[in-house]
């Protein structure tokens, strides 16, 4: 068996296409025989300009041969959130969210009222996400283990069991996770918090390059003991 883990993408659909391609010819080279996952560490949508058509790669273009596992991060959280929430609109928004929003079509025209704007928002986007994309969002997994490793976005809580995790943890946690020397029982393999270059650590790897803006999507390749990594650039 062979994983191929993709760290957070963020509308980034032109360096996922990219990455794509070196993940399909490095297995093409190299892992005959063998079967090959790819697990996505969420995180799909914001900041970038081509959250939608990220989500379209995902469920159109998915590797030929591999077995694609979707983990959920907390910005596919709280896009969908937002479609049932406005409340959820102001912080979804300062944090990325403007950029789904535009990847949709969606404008502000000049009349709309300022305390109008959100609501606005929040219907017109409703009308243009695709139903599709919305069943994609709804069916992320929040975590998946795969022999000695746990994929999630964010993180786990430390001295807290793999099976006891919560939701918002996994999608969510930062310094507690980061800082912990724990053994986990499972090396923890995440995105979410952003490093110039993977972090590998005895209890975890993160693998959040900041694609967003640096161009950098990095995927971890795993196969039993060995590691190494394929990245945009």
């Amino acid at each position: 068996m062979r994983v191929y883990a993709v760290g957070d993408v963020h509308g980034r659909a032109d360096l996922l296409e990219r990455l794509h391609d070196a993940i399909a010819a490095d297995a093409a080279a190299t892992a005959a025989g063998l079967n090959c996952i790819v697990v996505y560490l969420g995180d799909y949508v914001d900041r970038g300009l081509y959250s939608r058509e990220v989500l379209d790669v995902l469920i159109d273009k998915p590797i030929a041969g591999f077995e694609s596992i979707h983990i959920r991060g907390n910005h596919d959280e709280q896009f969908l959130r937002f479609l049932d929430d406005i409340e959820a609109g102001p912080s979804w928004m300062r944090y990325g969210g403007d950029a789904t929003v535009y990847s949709y079509g969606v404008r502000m025209p000049d009349d709309v009222a300022p305390g109008e704007r959100m609501a606005h928002i929040q219907t017109q986007l409703r009308d243009s996400v695709p139903p599709r994309h919305i069943e994609f969002l709804d069916g992320l997994a929040l975590s998946r283990a795969v022999g000695d490793y746990m994929f999630v976005h964010a993180g786990v809580r430390p001295r807290r069991s793999l099976e006891r995790q919560e939701a918002e943890d996994l999608m969510w946690i930062r310094d507690e996770f980061l800082e912990s020397e724990d053994d986990f029982d499972k090396i923890v393999v995440h995105g979410h918090t952003v490093s110039q270059d993977p972090e590998v650590r005895s209890n975890r790897i993160g693998i959040d390059t900041g694609a967003f803006i640096s161009g950098v999507l990095t995927c971890l390749v795993l196969e039993g003991d060995s590691r190494r990594f394929l990245a945009t650039s």
